[in-house]
């Protein structure tokens, strides 16, 4: 019998097109997000000014940080449990909620009492002391999409997350500024939140009903047990792409904060593109070790990593080359950053490998992985601490000591990737690589047309010409050098009956 007809082979190949699927919504929803948050960068930088935008990091690093110990691990937890399948999805989807709504409310008002880590400085409004009125709806929004992310609707995320947060974040702070301009960053955060939890928690009613359910603690207790260590995991994870904000405000002033946080927030957008497989990886990988079907785990990471490296290297390049001209939309004081953008930038790339690797690992090996995990933040405090120690003694300014934070980060996120991709590739006995040589022909192809337009262009041409010019030529090398069969399948259409089999035969015969 051949290939194409073994029943594994297309179970993994329909994986696959499942993943691709979820693939190119979330690059819709990574150009409908970086579409929506510019004109809120452009708002804050610009009306607020850079001192109020590193008051607002600030505080919200506190609020997200909070949302996230309040989540307990259970948006990729939660997959695991509902896979298992031994209660009802809806009344394990309460329980998961009911316990984080607990740990929400209470987070919430110690912030509240005690507002001092959101505001360092002591400098807040009575309407900024309101921020944590944010944490739990923050948490089920995380927990709502992770459910629906396990139905592989993925839709939904992209609305919550990349239009009706954004756009309200945006349109509220614009609108409040002529109101209430004290305020307004803080307003509008909070709006969005809410916006984002309503358009998540609908479908999921629709989704799996309402649930019959009685609240049980020995069942709270086994939960909190089994989350655990993946809420550790991913309060690590988290804090990695943070724990460099959180120190760089403790020897920096807020304008420094405030530039170095617009740049962090442009590097966010492509890193929106890994976290936001997660939600579909997850489920796929779950049922595959269950079936100890290592060889399609291996694959289904490979293709992943790739495409997610991939993407990521060209928005980086896009974005990196010209930052000068990029963090200038944002406001003229911001321009000092593209330093620190540029390291960024490379940081996410170089994190990719990790993150995917992690997908597979926090079911594989959960403890290693966390044990990594705690590695890689204390090597990360490490180096950042160093950076900022050699940037005071030699009396480096004030943006000098945000590159060396992001450049600390770049150099401990690609560590982290070659520790757990090796790792990974031991426990299934086979490789595992997200590096293709296309890429580099690829980046160097981007890079020179990169430097043209930063040498022989004005700052609007860089934009307005550079950046697609970029894209056009490093997206041409990666289609035709890099991408074969079933890396197409990331930009056709979902392989429905009869499709995953020639899918399956075609890859067969390049075999």
């Amino acid at each position: 019998m051949s290939d194409a007809a073994n029943p594994q082979d297309t179970g993994t190949q329909q994986d696959i097109a499942t993943l691709a699927k979820g693939g190119r919504t979330n690059v819709l929803g990574f150009l409908l997000r970086l579409a929506a948050r510019l004109p809120f960068f452009i708002i804050a930088g610009r009306l607020y000014g850079v001192e109020a935008v590193g008051r607002f990091a600030s505080a919200t690093l506190v609020i997200d940080l909070a949302g996230q110990l309040c989540t307990l691990g259970q948006k990729r937890g939660l997959a695991q449990r509902l896979a298992r399948g031994k209660l009802h999805a809806a009344a394990t989807i309460a329980d998961a909620m009911t316990l984080s709504l607990a740990i929400a409310i209470l987070a919430s008002v110690a912030l509240y009492l005690w507002p001092t880590p959101m505001f360092p400085s002591g400098k807040f409004t009575a309407i900024d002391r309101l921020l944590p009125l944010a944490i739990a709806p923050a948490t089920l929004t995380d927990i709502a999409l992770a459910a629906l992310a396990f139905r592989f609707d993925v839709s939904t995320t992209v609305r919550a997350r990349s239009v009706v947060e954004p756009w309200t974040l945006s349109i509220v702070a614009g609108t409040l500024w002529f109101v209430a301009p004290a305020s307004g960053l803080s307003v509008a955060f909070i709006a969005s939140i809410y916006a984002s939890a309503l358009v998540a928690v609908m479908p999921l009613l629709r989704a799996y009903g309402l649930a019959h359910w009685r609240p049980h603690p020995r069942r709270v207790v086994r939960l909190i047990r089994h989350t655990l260590p993946l809420a550790v995991a991913d309060t690590v994870e988290w804090g990695t792409r943070k724990l460099d904000l959180a120190i760089l405000s403790q020897f920096a002033t807020p304008t420094a904060v405030g530039v170095y946080w617009a740049a962090q927030q442009i590097a966010s957008l492509p890193q929106k593109l890994k976290t936001s497989f997660e939600p579909i990886l997850g489920p796929v990988i779950t049922r595959k070790v269950r079936e100890r079907n290592y060889p399609a785990i291996a694959r289904q990471v490979s293709q992943v990593g790739f495409w997610i490296t991939a993407a990521q290297a060209g928005i980086a390049l896009a974005l990196g080359i010209p930052g000068h001209a990029v963090l200038g939309l944002v406001g003229p004081k911001f321009t000092g950053g593209s330093g620190a953008l540029g390291f960024l930038l490379a940081a996410e790339v170089g994190a990719a490998a990790a993150v995917v690797s992690e997908a597979a690992l926090i079911y594989i090996a959960p403890l290693r992985n966390l044990a990594i995990s705690l590695a890689t933040i204390t090597l990360q405090a490490v180096l950042t601490l160093a950076g900022m120690g050699v940037a005071t003694g030699f009396r480096f300014d004030q943006l000098d000591r945000a590159s060396s934070a992001a450049g600390a980060l770049m150099v401990t996120l690609c560590i982290a990737s070659v520790v757990k991709t090796r790792l990974l590739s031991r426990y299934l006995g086979l490789p595992v690589s997200n590096f293709r040589w296309p890429l580099l022909w690829a980046a160097a192809a981007a890079a020179v047309v990169g430097w043209a337009a930063v040498n022989f262009l004005p700052e609007w041409a860089e934009l307005a010409v550079g950046i697609p010019a970029i894209l056009g030529v490093y997206c041409w090398i990666i289609w035709h050098k890099g991408f074969g069969p079933d890396d197409r399948v990331l930009f056709g259409k979902q392989i429905g009956e009869g499709g995953a089999p020639e899918l399956a035969a075609r890859s067969a015969g390049r075999a």
